[in-house]
């Protein structure tokens, strides 16, 4: 799967439609669900949006947890607040109202690349989360170590 990269505002209809951003739509391709699986975030006043693959990694993610314990069973929140959301034929998802409501969505939605998944703001929310994330990068001299394997080969 291609990496899920940039940000993309689209409006909103009245009914709850938002078409998924095109480079999005064409880097799921490989899945077999035609769709994107979505959640509340946990950190976020945001939706949080997964490839088929990446739900299912979560998932597994899960099994790994102690059965019954706190962890499992407040990361299993992710599975039960997750939609299975399908495209219509113009690429578009009918965002739940209780989503819509997390996010404070009502007629615009930033959806921003995070590599294997992306997110789903009210666009100022978004800008003032980037601006607060790159000033605390900024201000810790954050560095972010590449993986050998990044795919081009080539050095930086």
């Amino acid at each position: 799967m291609a990496a899920l990269f940039g940000r993309h505002v689209n409006k909103i209809d009245r009914k709850g439609r938002v078409s998924v951003p095109k480079p999005f739509r064409d880097a799921m391709t490989d899945q077999q669900f035609t769709g994107v699986h979505v959640f509340p975030s946990f950190k976020y006043a945001a939706i949080e949006a997964l490839t088929e693959a990446f739900f299912n990694r979560v998932v597994g993610s899960l099994d790994n947890l102690d059965l019954f314990s706190d962890d499992q069973d407040d990361l299993a929140t992710i599975v039960e607040n997750t939609h299975a959301l399908p495209y219509d034929t113009e690429g578009r998802v009918i965002l739940p109202k209780s989503l819509l409501e997390h996010a404070n969505l009502t007629s615009e939605a930033a959806f921003v690349g995070r590599g294997g998944r992306f997110l789903i703001w009210e666009p100022g929310a978004y800008d003032r989360q980037r601006n607060r994330a790159f000033e605390r990068a900024r201000a810790r001299g954050a560095t972010l170590p590449l993986n050998s394997s990044g795919g081009d080969g080539g050095d930086v």
